[in-house]
């Protein structure tokens, strides 16, 4: 660990070096810094310090480099992480699932900063976030750490996270790439599971799947967001693991997309020495501790045995050093190691927001928001009592006294004058005759999500679950921090089915990483998804519950109504896997895209959310071009007319013609926008698009494939969600399409990022 005084620049004047002249590019400098380096300097630069510097030793690094001393170049420090930094206490932000449900990219912006420059003023170089792994099921683990099932989502999110926190001079680090939508099943977190677990499963898809769901978020993070790193995954893709997949590390990411950063193994997921060398992977953190593929002794033995050239391990080195130059380590001094750093004032008020504007009311009888004649209310369930978030390496562990739970946020909203009472959901009938008792009920229930295994089912509790028997305790640094938390025994459907039973106006706050099962919904009156909600969750809660503020979350992930409505339900091949080959032959069709090919009705679609007003949604118009590089941009008018102000999210979707041989979804997400109305009044939203928002990959173009447009009629329809569409135009692309608003230039191949340009708004009367 660095000392309080922060360690000297490794180039503390232009001079001092060859490789010092800030003049040159960063890659030139790397070229003179490596050649003056010896054999064992560049061999030892390759894998991290090991168990010291490995998030084993409380407080400690997440992972560390090992120093140059001869040529001044000190140790880099890295730590996790997506959520908040796992680094001793830090601000626990909501979870990512929650971000998402923001659509607000200024918030994504905000809490990368806020988490880069808490990992900063810890020391650290580089910062083990975002991640941006699609929700294929949402039995997995580490749903809660994605940005949900809808790959433009995950871009837009993500690129603004990366954007917010590499300007604090942090590098970020873009991850798990890629196809790691699976922990596994027969596991104990933290631990690998045995069926389909994550360190051998093969994601296997065809290239056109590959294309266009599990991989643009990373090229948009590479091409939009300019990351700095980048972590290979666990897992194999098509039979070859990501760590050494030298289509996927050099051919895809550094010849087609022009990444010119760092690859960095994720903790125990380099595989081999000269297979991991000769395929693009740059850095092992974990040397030492979980695997020893990049120890001096492995890489001496491959370059001894011709198995990786000298010139490859230069590629490696060089990748690592042009990154230290790029974001300008060799020119500034140390970052200091000292929490005084942190503005947790500032951070605690961030993480209410985004809390705030991450809650999503699903549901809403006239209950919400609750009215100044409740004077009695019962809190039911364990988790309005507790902190919760997921467990691995996006948990984090709050300061003393930051947090405020529901049932805290609930008692002080309320005052005096409002009698609040509190069961833990333990004795049902208990709890069922203080509801009855009470004005209205709400009643606070989640799951467990964590690193090392899947649910095992897509209810909050699951019977035969390692992660919510009544035998387990999630403790410090996984689920429950300030308390020992006995995760809840209780079927959670169960008590909110016997709390509506007793008490007709009955509010469900839910604390889950992303879709579950609702059962229940017709029986209460009110249902709120409130995400794992970070350590101001209870103060935003009680916000939305009273009407402070508006609802402002929209579902990044669809909520389905039975299990076997979701593409891998009841077939082992698509999940979890059959002799760890888990078969994605639902293709583009994830998340609503199944639902809507299927004619399945979900219990809540994507993009769905409720206000406290209403909008009209009308004007929708579509002009040729627009900012930075946009073919065309939709414009549409929203009035706010009810009596309150509220956020908007109009979402504009497009259906793209199908030929042969591109079979297309119904629909897949173009654009949107949040936007804060004040009642009574308009704003006019303007949603630009990019050749990327009509294009699909076509794997027989170039013999290795390519983007393109299709010929025929796009569809663009602009809604409330995916399945509350109010209106919509023609696009042409080659083709005579009826009541066409405009034509796209019948262009060639491309290569454009998938997020089009920012989406703007101006007041209309």
């Amino acid at each position: 660990m660095r000392s309080e005084a922060g360690t000297p620049a490794p180039c503390p004047t232009p001079d001092a070096h060859s490789w010092c002249d800030q003049r040159l590019s960063a890659s030139v400098r790397a070229d003179r810094f490596v050649t003056a380096m010896t054999l064992d300097e560049k061999v030892s630069l390759l894998g991290g310090q090991g168990v010291v510097h490995n998030g084993i030793v409380p407080g400690g690094h997440t992972g560390a480099t090992v120093a140059v001393p001869r040529l001044g170049l000190p140790v880099v420090y890295l730590s996790d992480g997506p959520v908040g930094v796992r680094q001793g206490v830090a601000t626990a932000l909501p979870v990512p699932m929650a971000l998402s449900a923001t659509w607000d990219l200024g918030l994504a912006r905000r809490a990368g900063r806020a988490v880069a420059t808490e990992a900063k003023a810890k020391g650290n170089d580089i910062v083990l976030g975002p991640s941006v792994n699609i929700l294929r099921t949402p039995q997995n683990g580490r749903t809660y750490e994605s940005y949900g099932e809808e790959t433009l989502q995950n871009a837009r999110t993500g690129v603004a996270w990366v954007q917010g926190a590499q300007s604090t001079g942090v590098i970020a680090d873009i991850k798990h790439y890629a196809g790691n939508n699976q922990e596994g099943q027969l596991g104990l977190p933290p631990f690998v599971s045995a069926d389909g677990g994550r360190t051998n499963v093969s994601a296997n898809m065809t290239q056109r799947t590959l294309r266009e769901v599990y991989l643009p978020h990373f090229e948009a993070a590479v091409k939009q967001g300019k990351v700095g790193t980048l972590m290979c995954s666990y897992n194999k893709v098509n039979e070859v693991h990501v760590c050494e997949n030298k289509f996927l590390l050099d051919t895809i990411l550094r010849q087609q997309w022009g990444f010119r950063g760092m690859v960095i193994s994720d903790y125990g997921a380099s595989k081999g020495t000269a297979t991991g060398l000769n395929a693009g992977l740059d850095f092992v953190p974990a040397q030492g501790l979980l695997d020893r593929s990049y120890s001096p002794t492995q890489i001496r033995a491959a370059l001894t045995l011709g198995q990786v050239s000298e010139s490859t391990l230069d590629k490696r080195v060089h990748a690592i050093i042009g990154t230290l130059f790029a974001f300008g380590f060799f020119d500034r001094s140390g970052f200091t190691d000292d929490d005084q750093q942190i503005p947790f004032a500032q951070h605690d008020v961030l993480a209410r927001q985004i809390e705030e504007r991450a809650i999503t009311l699903l549901k809403n009888n006239g209950v919400l928001p609750l009215k100044g004649s409740t004077k009695r209310i019962a809190v039911v369930g364990t988790y309005a009592d507790e902190f919760v978030t997921g467990g691995g390496s996006g948990g984090v562990e709050p300061r003393p006294g930051a947090v405020v739970t529901a049932l805290d946020g609930i008692r002080d909203r309320a005052g005096r004058a409002v009698r609040v009472t509190f069961t833990d959901g333990s004795d049902p009938a208990e709890s069922a005759r203080q509801a009855r008792a009470a004005d209205v009920a709400i009643v606070v229930v989640g799951d467990v999500q964590s690193e090392g295994t899947d649910k095992t089912c897509v209810s909050m509790n699951c019977s035969n679950d390692a992660l919510t028997s009544n035998s387990t305790l999630i403790t410090s640094g996984s689920n429950c921090v300030e308390r020992t938390c006995p995760i809840n025994g209780t079927d959670n459907d169960r008590l909110v089915s016997q709390v509506a039973a007793a008490q007709p106006r009955t509010v469900v706050a839910l604390q889950t990483g992303g879709p579950v099962l609702t059962p229940w919904r017709n029986k209460v009156a009110a249902v709120l998804e409130a995400w794992y909600p970070g350590q101001a969750g209870g103060s935003a809660l009680a916000r939305v519950l009273w009407g402070d503020v508006d609802p402002g979350g929209r579902l990044p992930a669809t909520f389905p109504a039975t299990a076997d409505q979701l593409p891998t339900a009841g077939d082992r091949r698509r999940y979890p896997g059959v002799a760890n080959s888990a078969l994605y032959s639902e293709g583009l069709l994830v998340g609503y895209r199944w639902f809507d090919a299927n004619k399945l009705r979900p219990a809540y679609p994507f993009g769905a959310g409720l206000s406290y007003t209403r909008f009209r949604y009308g004007n929708l118009t579509v002009t040729r071009g627009g900012p930075r590089g946009a073919v065309a941009t939709a414009h549409v008018t929203i009035r706010n007319v009810g009596r309150r102000p509220g956020i908007a999210v109009p979402q504009l979707y497009v259906s793209k013609p199908s030929t042969r041989p591109l079979r297309q979804p119904v629909r897949q997400l173009a654009a949107s926008h949040s936007v804060h109305i004040p009642a009574g009044r308009s704003v006019r939203v303007s949603l630009p698009l990019n050749d990327r928002s009509f294009a699909s990959w076509d794997s027989s173009l170039r013999g290795e494939g390519g983007w393109r447009i299709p010929r025929g009629c796009h569809r663009l329809s602009i809604g409330m969600s995916s399945r509350t569409l109010t209106s919509s135009a023609v696009i042409a692309r080659g083709a005579a399409c009826p009541g066409a608003r405009l034509r796209l230039p019948v262009t060639g191949l491309f290569d454009l990022p998938l997020a089009p340009p920012a989406s703007s708004q101006r007041a209309s009367s």
